[in-house]
């Protein structure tokens, strides 16, 4: 079953990738093109030729990309769906699917950008990537291990407390964690200062637009796939018989 599970994993985060990238290209790509044309117009020397065009990198490069992106990730949903379906106070698989859903992309996407928001070209030192990209996969990795507490929390305090208050008090002990995290993790600010803040702002809207896109498909897709997987023909016919 997990097996079967995880390959509907992926091939519902092969649609998901797909949309996504339809939405980052006509959403993300303006801003993309205004941050390289205020790079290109505030170089101190000119650029050597480029390897793989800009038309190949928007297009084919960033399909790839978003779209392998996105079957790794529905891999993981569906190993992490084959864990949690019934154990997280979901009985169905729909529910089961959105909730994890909403989880992934909060715990997974959001939570990290709030800390470390995507930045266009021309946006961050290129002596400091490294750095920028071990602080922002720290982050993730404290937001996930935090999660995993809060979800051991919340089945420990469930029948003491009952589900609705067990899950406020695990969330609210997720939230603090997470904001003492990330208070104590530095901080990064490399915007330069003439750098249009609509150029900004656009760039990081399309790209949490984008995840969400991602995730949003991803729940919706594999929900439907999952329930013939945990609920085979048969089964399925002889609860249409009973509800007839």
């Amino acid at each position: 079953m997990v097996g079967k599970l995880l390959v509907r994993g992926m091939l519902a985060g092969l649609v998901a990738g797909a949309l996504a990238f339809v939405f980052g290209k006509l959403f993300g790509e303006p801003s993309i093109g205004n941050a390289i044309g205020f790079e290109e117009a505030h170089a101190s020397e000119p650029e050597g030729p480029e390897l793989v065009s800009r038309a190949v990198q928007g297009g084919l490069g960033l399909a790839v990309a978003v779209i392998v992106f996105g079957i790794a990730i529905g891999g993981i949903y569906a190993l992490v769906f084959a864990l949690a379906h019934g154990r997280i106070g979901t009985t169905t698989a729909g529910a089961s699917a959105a909730s994890l859903g909403v989880l992934g992309f909060c715990v997974v996407y959001l939570v990290p950008f709030l800390k470390y928001p995507a930045n266009p070209p021309a946006v961050g030192e290129p002596d400091t990537i490294g750095q920028r990209t071990g602080e922002y996969f720290g982050m993730m990795l404290a937001s996930v291990v935090l999660a995993v507490l809060a979800v051991f929390t919340y089945r420990a305090l469930r029948q003491r407390f009952g589900g609705y208050p067990a899950g406020l008090l695990a969330a609210l002990g997720y939230v603090v964690l997470v904001a003492v995290c990330a208070a104590l993790m530095p901080g990064v600010d490399e915007v330069p200062k003439a750098f249009p803040a609509d150029t900004l702002w656009n760039f990081r809207v399309a790209a949490i637009g984008t995840q969400a896109v991602l995730w949003l498909v991803l729940a919706l897709v594999f929900a439907p796939l999952a329930k013939r997987v945990l609920q085979p023909a048969p089964d399925r016919a002889l609860a249409a018989v009973r509800q007839a």
